[in-house]
C-alpha cells in the first residue's frame, strides 16, 4: 500500500449526511457543524470535516482570510478543518445563524431546512467524523476542497450517483442516507487526490512530499515497512542521498526530522488499531516497531496523556 492511500485508510472516517436544505434568494447563513450536532446523531468524532453538495442552483462560500468561493449544482466543498464559514446566494449580505432555521423533524438524522423567497438552490449537507485528528494529510489540506463531480474520468457516472443519492436522501427513502454517506467518503479520497495533482512545485506539506522523488520515496518505505528499526542513515541510503541531504530535505518539506516523524506516525497508527477489537496491545506494539510492550505504552502515555488500554477502553465505549 502506498502511503497516500495508508493514512488515508488510517483516517477511517464515518460519514453522516444531516441536512436536507433549500435556499431562495436573497440568503445568507453562517454554518459549522459542532460536536453537539455530532451527538444528535452518534458518538462525536475527534475531527471533523464538514461538506455541502449543490444539488441545484448556485451559491457562494466565505471563509474568514479565503477568496470567496462559488459553487454551482453538481459541485460538493469539504472543510477539513471544519471552519465556521458563510454560505449565501451572494456576497456582501447579512447572514443569520442557521441553526435558528433548521426545523425538527420527526425522522432521525434528517432536519430540514427552507430559507429565503426568490431564485432556489438545494444544498445537502453533513460531515465526515474520525477517531485520529492530528493526521499529517489532514493537517496539510487546504481549509476548503471544491470537487467538481462532473470533472474527471468517470465524472458522469459520480455526478449521476450522487445526484440519485441525494435525491433519495431528500425523500427519507430507505437505505438512503447510508448510500449518501459512502459516497461522501469516496469523494473526499477523490478530492484529496485531485488536489494532490494540482499542487505546485515550490508546495511544502506532507502531500508535496509524497511528489519528491526523494522524500516520496522515504515516506513509502516507512509506511510501507513500519515495524523495521529505521534510521535516518538507513532511509538516506535507501533513497540515494547523503545523511545531511536527505535529512535537510526531509525537514523542509514535512517541517520535522525524519524520526520524529516516524515515531509520530507509528502512535498514530496505534490509536488507530486500538479501536479495532481482538489485536492485543503486544500485537499493536511488535507491528509499528516497538521492541517491547512497554515500550510502546510509555510511548503511547508520553503521546495520548493515557496508556493505550485505558485509551482504548474509553474510545471502544463511544
Amino acid at each position: 500500500m502506498d502511503a497516500l492511500s495508508e493514512v488515508l485508510a488510517a483516517v477511517r472516517f464515518s460519514a453522516v449526511a444531516f441536512l436536507h436544505a433549500e435556499f431562495t434568494a436573497p440568503w445568507c447563513i453562517t454554518a459549522k457543524v459542532e460536536p453537539e450536532d455530532c451527538r444528535l446523531l452518534g458518538a462525536v468524532p475527534a475531527h471533523i470535516i464538514a461538506y455541502h453538495y449543490v444539488v441545484d442552483g448556485e451559491l457562494f462560500l466565505e471563509l474568514a482570510g479565503e477568496p470567496p468561493l462559488p459553487l454551482a449544482a453538481g459541485d460538493i466543498v469539504l472543510l477539513p478543518r471544519n471552519d465556521a464559514h458563510r454560505l449565501a446566494s451572494a456576497l456582501k449580505l447579512r447572514p443569520v445563524v442557521v441553526d435558528d432555521l433548521i426545523q425538527p423533524v420527526a425522522s432521525p438524522g434528517l432536519a430540514q431546512l427552507q430559507y429565503g423567497g426568490g431564485e432556489l438552490t438545494h444544498v445537502i449537507c453533513g460531515f465526515l467524523g474520525c477517531e485520529v485528528a492530528d493526521n499529517p494529510l489532514l493537517a496539510t489540506l487546504p481549509p476548503a476542497l471544491r470537487l467538481r463531480l462532473s470533472d474527471g474520468l468517470a465524472g458522469a457516472w459520480v455526478e449521476q450517483s450522487v445526484r440519485l443519492a441525494a435525491a433519495e436522501f431528500a425523500s427519507d427513502s430507505s437505505g438512503s442516507a447510508a448510500l449518501l454517506n459512502k459516497l461522501a467518503e469516496l469523494l473526499f479520497i477523490e478530492a484529496v487526490r485531485r488536489y494532490l495533482a494540482t499542487l505546485p512545485a515550490e508546495q511544502s506539506g506532507w502531500l508535496a512530499a509524497l511528489r519528491d522523488p526523494f522524500v516520496g520515496k522515504a515516506l513509502a518505505l516507512l509506511h510501507g515497512r513500519l515495524a523495521e528499526p529505521w534510521t535516518t542513515e538507513a532511509l538516506a541510503r535507501e533513497v540515494g542521498l547523503s545523511r545531511s541531504a536527505f535529512a535537510e530535505r526531509f525537514s523542509r518539506l514535512l517541517g520535522q526530522p525524519p524520526m520524529t516523524y516516524l515515531a509520530h506516525w507509528r502512535l498514530q497508527l496505534a490509536a488507530t488499531r486500538l479501536c479495532d477489537g481482538g489485536v492485543s496491545l503486544a500485537q499493536i506494539a511488535y507491528a509499528i516497531g516497538y521492541e517491547s510492550e512497554a515500550a510502546f505504552n510509555r510511548a503511547f502515555k508520553r503521546e495520548f496523556g493515557l496508556p493505550p488500554a485505558t485509551w482504548r477502553k474509553q474510545h471502544s465505549a463511544g
